[in-house]
């Protein structure tokens, strides 16, 4: 086979056979495929996109691709979380412990900033000395001793997740159905768990912009997956305006550690609750959601969530004084103000261009393998249905590069539409699938 015969095949909107994705994926972990034929690939996905049996084999051929992690010997029930990608989405740092807590074994292989949404990875890695590289026997024996491991793609396993997962970022095509799937459930059919819950983001901050494309997305993600021998079930939540109060990689975890500690953001506590009551389900340790949020809940007011974290933080190297005060934590060179430019209230607030401001500011990428600015970002003020003033502040840039201060001042002063009324309350669960 050749590379560039595939790539036309798919370009002229043909059907690849598994044959020639397993193929392709292999060649290109080997190094046999370059970066720019599997860009071009890539972009023809794109365009053409994939058949259902062609989303399927080309996930079975990534998780292929290296090895997978064994939890058949730790005991306890496996679960797993992913989100697609948002704006302030700190999840997984709440999550993993609280889901710990009650007993669970989350085992979590995560990634780095993609786009304009955060990265998992990035954002633990803002708490100094903690790494989130390990090899798989490091990660089955603190998955058995605590019960949570949060880590990087292994070089080992699915492999051709952790390229593609770059190469996308770079070359604009994120926002594909079943490059998203793939690369989702790639991972989850490696990582060892028996149920997965899948957050699946909707709206102006997400890739999948409309409750139709979501839709669309989570049920095939929940179909193959199920198709494929896990439990799944997936949440679609509003990413409309960012979640919490703030988007940046220490700014985040601060926030993490506030609904640790039982304060921090309403919505981010009430989305991390709701995913986690979908896995006490799947796991058969609930028998209804509200059961579920309701014991989650209990986790969190008394403390065992936070102790949970503080052990996962140790585990990894990290720090444990800089989550105890988190004035430890990075911190950006300098702080700007974005003012009100009139009274009223906060009638629209889009995620976007605050994940691009964050971008600009140094919390993301603009290049492969580009190094990110841990206490650079965004911290919201105001959000959808506060009451603001004239000349006072709506946010704060917090400025890792100081030539797109101006360029990221706009974007998030543009974010901000303020009306004359307060605006009617939205929903944060949009659908469940199951």
């Amino acid at each position: 086979m050749r590379a560039v015969d595939l790539i036309e095949k798919k370009r002229d909107g043909g059907e690849l056979t598994p044959e020639e994705i397993r193929w392709l994926v292999s060649s290109y972990v080997a190094g046999t495929v370059p970066d720019y034929q599997m860009a071009a690939f890539l972009m023809a996905v794109y365009f053409r996109g994939m058949s259902e049996p062609e989303t399927v084999a080309l996930t079975q051929a990534m998780a292929e691709s290296g090895e997978r992690i064994d939890l058949s010997s730790v005991p306890g029930t496996k679960v797993d979380k992913h989100s697609t990608g948002g704006v302030g989405d700190t999840v997984t740092l709440v999550l993993v412990p609280l889901l710990a807590a009650a007993g669970l074994v989350v085992a979590k292989l995560s990634g780095r900033a993609l786009g304009h949404t955060g990265g998992t990875i990035d954002k633990l890695e803002a708490i100094p000395g903690l790494r989130t590289e390990f090899s798989l026997p490091e990660i089955r024996a603190q998955a058995a001793r605590i019960g949570a491991v949060v880590a990087d793609h292994t070089a080992d396993v699915v492999p051709a997740d952790r390229l593609l997962y770059e190469l996308r970022d770079v070359t604009g095509t994120v926002p594909s159905l079943p490059l998203i799937a793939s690369s989702v459930l790639s991972k989850k059919l490696a990582g060892g768990a028996d149920a997965i819950v899948l957050d699946v983001k909707c709206g102006d901050g997400a890739f999948m912009r409309t409750l139709e494309d979501a839709r669309q997305l989570a049920e095939t993600l929940v179909r193959v997956g199920n198709r494929l021998g896990k439990r799944f079930a997936a949440l679609i939540t509003a990413m409309d305006e960012p979640l919490g109060t703030a988007a940046g990689n220490a700014l985040e975890v601060r926030q993490a550690i506030a609904v640790l500690r039982g304060e921090g953001p309403d919505d981010l506590r009430s989305v991390t609750l709701a995913l986690g009551a979908e896995l006490l389900l799947l796991a058969g340790e609930a028998k209804t959601a509200e059961e579920g949020e309701a014991r989650l809940s209990r986790l969190l007011e008394t403390g065992k969530a936070w102790a949970k974290f503080r052990e996962l933080v140790s585990a990894q190297g990290g720090d444990v004084r800089a989550i105890e005060e988190p004035e430890r934590l990075p911190k950006a060179k300098r702080v700007v103000e974005v003012l009100a430019p009139a009274s009223g209230y906060v009638a629209e607030l889009r995620a976007h261009p605050i994940g691009v401001a964050c971008g600009l500011l140094g919390a993301g990428r603009e290049v492969k393998g580009q190094p990110v600015d841990p206490g650079a970002g965004v911290e919201l003020l105001a959000k959808r249905g506060d009451e603001v003033v004239k000349g006072e502040p709506l946010a704060r840039l917090h400025v890792g590069r100081e030539d797109r201060v101006e360029e990221a001042r706009s974007l998030v002063l543009g974010a901000y539409r303020i009306g004359k009324e307060r605006p009617a309350a939205r929903p944060l669960v949009l659908a469940r699938i199951r």
